[in-house]
């Protein structure tokens, strides 16, 4: 019994320093009048660290991003959960989402990329980034944020979509690249067509952009997000492997793009 509570109390202590590691809080910042609140975490004591922008999915700013902020602050990065919706605007059902996330994505590209360039702005006035080390992460409706915001050349290391949409009404500004592209994509993803995917392919070659796109079998739309359920019919669902493997990607990718990390 002896063993068995200092084993306990060992384990609690070990959480305790671990989460101590790694502190996040939340942010306001503006794009033009617009009121917009982030989400910041950052490892404890970092004096000089990459930084990383993540965008919601359609949902807007909810755990599940927040979530993989505090990951990459455990793994040494600087990342800031951009609000692109607006301070307390949340979706409260799948349909109003969708409604919001379309007046950006189909509505105004313009106004996408301003909020992904404010939320990017907001990140490098966080004390202890690399203003020289940046990089930009989206998920879904994030994903085609974070592309739209390398397509208007903002100073990124790299940019990387997790089942995210992948066509944009100006295919050519993709040559305003300045990174690295690493999507990664559900083999079975109803939502993003394959014609989709063939264009995205050809507009980064056109551009002579440096990228790479990951396909996972078996996983369709959202497959990172648990929320999703597992049911594959509904076009998007939560896929245990997909998920572990694209953040192994993810990992390596990031030391590619940032060697001194």
């Amino acid at each position: 019994m002896k063993k068995i509570i200092w084993f306990s109390i060992t384990f609690l202590l070990a959480t305790n320093v671990l989460s101590a590691k790694v502190k996040s809080e939340f942010v306001e910042y503006k794009q033009g009048d617009t009121v917009l609140e982030g989400f910041v975490a950052y490892p404890e004591g970092a004096k000089k660290a990459p930084g990383i922008v993540l965008v919601h999915d359609w949902m807007g700013l909810g755990e599940n991003t927040k979530a993989r902020a505090e990951q990459l602050a455990e793994l040494g990065y600087i990342a800031f959960a951009a609000d692109i919706y607006g301070k307390g605007v949340r979706p409260k059902s799948m349909e109003e989402a969708s409604k919001l996330a379309a007046s950006f994505r189909e509505g105004d590209r313009k106004l996408l990329r301003a909020r992904g360039l404010a939320a990017l702005d907001a990140l490098k006035s966080q004390t202890g980034v690399d203003q020289k080390s940046l990089a930009i992460l989206g998920y879904c409706f994030g994903g085609t944020a974070a592309l739209e915001l390398a397509r208007s050349g903002a100073p990124l290391k790299g940019t990387i979509s997790f089942h995210g949409g992948l066509s944009t009404p100006k295919a050519d500004d993709a040559k305003n690249i300045k990174g690295k592209v690493l999507a990664l994509h559900g083999a079975d993803d109803p939502f993003v067509k394959p014609e989709e995917v063939a264009a995205f392919q050809e507009e980064m070659r056109n551009a002579g952009v440096d990228w790479q796109f990951v396909s996972y079998g078996g996983a369709v739309h959202s497959f990172t997000i648990k929320e999703a359920g597992n049911d594959n019919s509904k076009g998007a669902a939560y896929n245990e492997k997909a998920d572990k493997r694209s953040w192994l990607e993810l990992k390596n990718f990031l030391k590619e793009i940032f060697p001194s990390k």
